[in-house]
């Protein structure tokens, strides 16, 4: 929906600068385009982000789970990793092999 605001405003922008200003028409165009671009940036990092934010919340209800999941050829699972939450970090418990091990979880698949 706030997309759709966006292009509102910029809609708006640009009948003021057509109505009410004396830049010319190329002028006119460039900042249309300038606000374009910005608001598909905008779309395009949100987009980005939304997808890692779930592929994190996937891979942390998988572990919780107690699902087995590869991080960057280590097989982590809740018997000997524990997760940070803050960092979505996993650490490797006390008395196994992966001991003080850190792997992030954005590695995970």
């Amino acid at each position: 929906m706030a997309y759709i605001y966006g292009l509102i405003i910029v809609a708006l922008l640009s009948l003021a600068m057509h109505y009410y200003t004396e830049l010319s028409m190329r002028q006119k165009i460039l900042i249309a385009l300038i606000l374009l671009a910005a608001i598909a940036s905008a779309i395009f990092y949100n987009h980005t982000m939304q997808q890692q934010q779930e592929k994190l919340l996937n891979i942390q209800t998988r572990y919780e789970q107690g699902k087995t999941i590869h991080c960057q050829g280590v097989d982590v699972n809740q018997s000997t990793h524990s997760l940070s939450i803050g960092t979505f970090t996993f650490i490797g418990k006390e008395n196994t092999p992966y001991y003080a091990q850190m792997i992030s979880a954005s590695t995970c698949q």
